[in-house]
């Protein structure tokens, strides 16, 4: 560190002396420097709250399990549960959510003919079905998409899910026959372990929100739950599970 020059030179009062100019590093402002600087990193990457986005932007998030073999293709997504008013101002499930799968047969290596695709609509029960499947068990679904209209029969679906012989997994086999349309189309594609499983926990883990129930418990409140004293009547499952 250089002295000042009043202490370095005293007596050459007309002696040039360069000053040297020392800079002295704060250790605890380049913290602060680097510190603010990764929170502005931090908050670039985060994505922006729902109401800093502009309106004409959808809200909605797109999901699905894709599946990619020799013959076929097959995507799987689920579908959200339809909800009507009621005269007092809350909701009740109109129709339960499904998880809709679309097979596509192969052209070529790695790739899909998806305007050629067949759609099968998984209810509720048929993917419990699904998910109660053993290993060496078997199951089938039947749709008519026009059953009791005039069009009834025109249309058949028949969904198959039968154990591989070398037990590695499941074939899953969707038949559309089409006489609107004159389609008369098969479609399988092997699913192993692995991919059955991870179809399993996703089925699983959304049942619950085709049901509709995640909604009925975002309305739960903790005043909803207090019973006065004065209460007239209680229903025979309170009385139940208060005992």
């Amino acid at each position: 560190m250089a002295l000042p020059i009043s202490h370095s030179l005293p007596s050459l009062t007309h002696v040039f002396v360069p000053k040297t100019l020392t800079v002295k590093r704060n250790p605890s402002f380049i913290a602060s420097r680097r510190s603010d600087y990764f929170e502005a990193q931090k908050l670039a990457s985060r994505p922006p709250p729902e109401d800093s986005l502009p309106a004409s932007q959808p809200s909605r998030v797109y999901v699905g399990y894709s599946i990619y073999k020799g013959k076929a293709a097959l995507t799987v997504e689920p579908r959200p549960p339809e909800f009507s008013p009621l005269d007092s101002g809350a909701f009740k499930v109109s129709k339960e959510g499904f998880a809709l799968m679309q097979f596509a047969p192969a052209v070529g290596t790695r790739q899909y003919d998806w305007s050629r695709k067949q759609v099968f609509s998984l209810s509720v029960v048929e993917m419990g079905t699904l998910m109660s499947l053993g290993a060496k068990d078997s199951c089938e679904f039947f749709h008519d998409p026009f059953k009791g209209r005039s069009d009834e029969g025109k249309v058949r679906k028949l969904l198959k899910a039968e154990p591989l012989p070398d037990g590695t997994g499941h074939f899953f086999n969707l038949s559309v026959q089409n006489r609107l349309l004159n389609v008369d189309e098969s479609i399988y594609i092997p699913i192993s372990k692995a991919e059955f499983t991870i179809l399993n926990s996703s089925f699983n883990f959304i049942v619950p929100y085709l049901l509709g129930w995640h909604a009925f418990a975002n309305t739960i409140k903790p005043e909803d739950s207090i019973h006065t004293n004065n209460s007239i009547s209680r229903s025979g499952a309170e009385l139940e599970w208060g005992r």
